[in-house]
């Protein structure tokens, strides 16, 4: 569909349906990156089709992996093995991948030229930092503007180190395993909490070693890796918003097949039992095509609604649920969520994006360092009078507005709709068909 600029969400009483949501954004990631680095081809079924996981495979191209796309999101990649990818004739493009950079980074220093990665204006805000700082102990420079990108990567040969991280970062964790498989010795990261694991999932379906103890993850240098077949699951933080929206509106019910369920990203699922709703979660039998992927059926069905809590030891496993977890207030429950401050550099300032956007939205919403509570007005009607949201080029943001619009008194405009493109292209059309038939979905 051509980009929508903004949207109009109408109210709705409630959601219906059976859907698979796109694949898994972080998996796809991975696999193409260890794909690249394997000997032989590799094919990726229900590759993500969103514009960060383009970005990825744009990248690789440029680094002479020969990547062939076919139909129903089917990627087929020629590795190259370690140390072998071609120096790129011009900047490597991130577009607004985060993941993108920061796993690359790890790729690129324990290659034998320098190489440079530039984003778009919003991951050129982002910090860098935390992946420069131990990839640079491992021999690697790296060049960027006060530690956000553009970086210049100067590969070399890399000595082992073992890394331990104040905050927990998956995707900090992943560059230092990925730089130390170009490593002398074994490379460990040791988090202060449990991150998701895909990377290490990732690296054993590839052939890879790995050593779990713990929160400490151990990769020894130089393995090889073979090119697999694999099927991307569906992505968890697509399905949050369906989960979530299905959750608060009463009489719904949404079923979600073929979805990953990774024990590290799963945490949703508890939060909404809290909140009151309805989970069943079947899982699908282990193949070797999944990569040691846990995928199965969600279902979610909403009863009555609870105040909800998110404390900082639990927000490691639910960063990028937070943003549909604060749709919740808006039908009805409270939200309140603390020790997210790592919110403030994603996409977007994702603290300041919500609070303004449910205000706007007509809302009450506290903002704090580290996290935010939305409730509804204690002094205005019972719903949400609905308005206009930014969404401020992030996607989630985009999504979890639309969820929230849907308990307006009124219909809603999401400015910035288009975002949705980065992780789910045919949100609104899913939508659409997921709300009454007399609810009507459309832009402005």
């Amino acid at each position: 569909m051509p980009p929508l600029t903004a949207v109009t969400i109408a109210p709705a009483r409630r959601l219906h349906g059976r859907l698979r949501v796109p694949g898994d954004k972080s998996i796809s990631h991975r696999y193409a990156m260890l794909a690249a680095l394997a000997e032989g081809p590799s094919t990726l079924s229900h590759f993500a089709p969103g514009a960060d996981c383009r970005s990825t495979l744009a990248c690789l191209r440029r680094l002479g992996v020969d990547i062939r796309e076919g139909p129903a999101g089917t990627v087929t990649l020629l590795g190259r093995g370690l140390h072998r990818l071609s120096s790129p004739s011009a900047p490597l493009d991130a577009g607004n991948s985060g993941t993108t950079m920061r796993l690359l980074s790890g790729i690129l220093a324990g290659q034998p030229f320098p190489a440079t990665i530039v984003g778009d204006a919003s991951l050129s805000r982002r910090p860098m930092r935390r992946v420069i700082e131990p990839i640079e102990r491992m021999g690697a420079r790296i060049e960027s503007i006060d530690g956000r990108p553009p970086l210049t990567i100067h590969g070399t040969r890399l000595h082992a180190i073992a890394h331990r991280p104040d905050v927990p970062s998956a995707q900090v964790k992943s560059a230092v395993l990925l730089a130390g498989l170009h490593a002398e010795g074994t490379t460990s990261v040791s988090e202060p909490a449990a991150t998701r694991d895909h990377t290490e999932r990732a690296l054993i379906a590839f052939g890879g070693t790995v050593e779990v103890d713990g929160f400490t993850v151990s990769v020894p240098g130089g393995q090889r890796l073979a090119g697999r077949s694999l099927a991307v699951p569906g992505d968890f933080s697509s399905a949050a918003f369906w989960l979530v929206a299905a959750a608060a509106l009463p009489g719904s019910r949404v079923e979600i097949e073929e979805v990953g369920l990774n024990p590290t990203r799963t945490a949703l699922l508890d939060v909404l039992r809290r909140f009151g709703a309805r989970v069943a979660v079947q899982h699908a039998a282990v193949e070797d095509s999944t990569g040691g992927e846990p995928r199965g059926t969600v279902v979610v069905e909403s009863d009555r609604m609870g105040t909800i809590e998110i404390t900082p030891d639990e927000v490691p496993g639910l960063i990028d649920e937070l943003p549909a977890i604060a749709a919740l207030a808006a039908h009805g429950g409270e939200v309140t969520v603390r020790g997210a401050a790592e919110l403030r550099v994603k996409e977007s300032d994702r603290i300041a994006a919500l609070v303004a956007g449910f205000r706007a939205l007509g809302l009450d919403a506290d903002e704090r360092p580290d996290g935010f509570t939305i409730r509804r007005s204690s002094s205005g009607p019972s719903s949400p009078s609905g308005g206009v949201a930014d969404a401020r080029g992030d996607h989630r943001m985009a999504m979890a507005f639309a969820v929230a619009a849907l308990a307006a008194e009124q219909p809603s405009t999401i400015e910035g709709a288009d975002a949705v493109v980065i992780s789910y292209p045919d949100f609104f059309e899913t939508l659409d068909r997921l709300v009454r038939p007399s609810t009507k979905l459309g832009a402005p």
